[in-house]
């Protein structure tokens, strides 16, 4: 419901679909906002055998939004047909950042089966406990709460969450025991002033995913939401439909990490050479695991498959995190690897940027990447400030707590970090923006534009 007709077509058009089942409307800060214009451009796209309407909003009765739809309302009754392990059940869709989505298509068998480990095991879940995630339906969380079911409860929420008090009141009145989340979620649950204002007795946990969940994020839930709690950073993706690392209700919480690896889940850090390092590496998995996908649409020969997962290390599958295993069993994330910044060679996680001015009064949000010139790459740092603030007092601030190394060649104020809409800074358009010939058509991105004609030479310091 939350993507435009575009959006839509540009993952459904691989597909070939021949039933589409869609919602009347969807409501946002109180409002409803009618679908009927995006439907209608789909259907006149892509030819369908069947299209379901469902009308949970009752439009019918709506008068601000009219009748749109004739609804007829059906009593058929669902027929379950039993299917192999390996049967397709879902379609997962990259962001599509950077070109049309990859169609990731994911087994029956496999989802159900690390599902149930993930939930049930490594987050304690049972037919007494109610699950929640806030998530759309566009991100591989939605598919993740939905499994929940097999265990019993699960709480869906329909909306923005306006205001933060109000929206938690919704643990205590469905006594919520798992709440799920993100980074960017807590930090503007944070901000918002938030000060342990709710009993919150059911909780016995807080997932987090979609980006790095910050050390001083663990100190502000712990702080502030609940003493007693378990916090879980998650990690996987849309590529496994889980996760690859998770929480655990047997083991520590400790402070900047995720808690252990997942179950059957054989991961580890390799160097630029494929060899186990206890330093920082590239996040790989190097046996088989359950929700592996088993093949991409419109991919015969399984070559971008291959290309995508075992390119880099051949028969291991590398995921494309920039990760260090410590001494406590722990795992620490440093942001995409894909994406990390290599000035002089040296590796640095973008992550690592990010948290050294989380805390600057005035900065609001950064995005940071590299540019290559000729042989040499620097590192560029854009910030979004709500009030005045010294950029090169947020350049001093990353040298002292990090190092020289670390400062960014050049920094730049500007008005928007693009997102996806499961949270992660889109660091690879703007990469692509200084590092690639190919023009990206989005008005928001102007400004990068503009500054990309302005960078002439490594050296200028702006």
């Amino acid at each position: 419901p939350d993507f435009g007709a575009e959006g839509v077509l540009d993952r459904l058009d691989s597909l070939k679909p021949k039933v589409l089942v869609a919602a009347s409307a969807y409501s946002y800060n109180g409002k409803r906002y009618c679908l009927k214009k995006n439907i209608e451009t789909i259907l006149q796209k892509i030819n369908f055998k069947k299209v379901i309407i469902v009308d949970f909003l009752d439009l019918n009765n709506c008068k601000a939004l009219g009748d749109p739809w004739n609804f007829q309302n059906t009593d058929r009754k669902l027929v379950f047909r039993r299917v192999d392990f390996n049967s397709p059940l879902y379609v997962m869709f990259s962001s599509g950042t950077t070109g049309k989505p990859k169609c990731i298509v994911h087994s029956v068998g496999g989802t159900l089966l690390q599902h149930i480990k993930e939930l049930g095991l490594h987050c304690d879940m049972n037919a007494n406990k109610n699950l929640f995630y806030y998530t759309t339906c566009g991100w591989m969380m939605w598919n993740w709460l939905v499994s929940g079911l097999f265990f019993g409860n699960i709480t869906l929420y329909e909306g923005s969450v306006g205001n933060f008090q109000n929206f938690l009141k919704i643990i205590d009145k469905y006594k919520i025991a798992i709440f799920g989340t993100s980074p960017k979620f807590l930090k503007a649950l944070e901000q918002s002033g938030y000060d342990n204002n709710l009993k919150l007795n059911s909780l016995e946990s807080i997932l987090s995913t979609g980006s790095v969940l910050y050390d001083e994020q663990f100190d502000f839930v712990y702080k502030k939401v609940k003493n007693n709690i378990r916090l879980s950073s998650i990690s996987g993706g849309t590529d496994i439909l889980g996760c690859f690392m998770l929480g655990n209700p047997i083991l520590p919480v400790h402070r900047g990490e995720i808690t252990c690896k997942g179950l059957g889940m054989d991961i580890g850090a390799f160097d630029e050479d494929g060899k186990v390092t206890e330093c920082r590496g590239e996040l790989v998995c190097t046996q088989s695991f359950p929700s592996k996908p088993i093949y991409f649409l419109n991919d015969p020969e399984k070559q971008k498959y291959k290309r995508s997962y075992f390119s880099k290390y051949e028969g291991v599958w590398r995921h494309g995190d920039y990760v260090q295993t410590m001494k406590s069993d722990g795992i620490r994330v440093f942001g995409r690897s894909d994406y990390t910044l290599n000035p002089g060679g040296i590796r640095i996680g973008t992550s690592e940027i990010y948290r050294s001015i989380e805390g600057i009064d005035g900065l609001k949000d950064s995005i940071c990447i590299s540019v290559r010139f000729e042989s040499n790459e620097v590192v560029v740092l854009f910030v979004v400030l709500n009030k005045e603030v010294d950029l090169n007092d947020i350049l001093r601030t990353i040298k002292s707590k990090l190092t020289p190394r670390h400062v960014p060649k050049h920094i730049f104020r500007v008005n928007y970090i693009p997102y996806t809409k499961s949270g992660k800074k889109m660091e690879s358009v703007i990469s692509k923006v200084f590092n690639d010939k190919a023009v990206i058509d989005d008005e928001n991105l102007k400004e990068y534009y503009k500054i990309k004609n302005m960078l002439r030479s490594p050296h200028e310091r702006c």
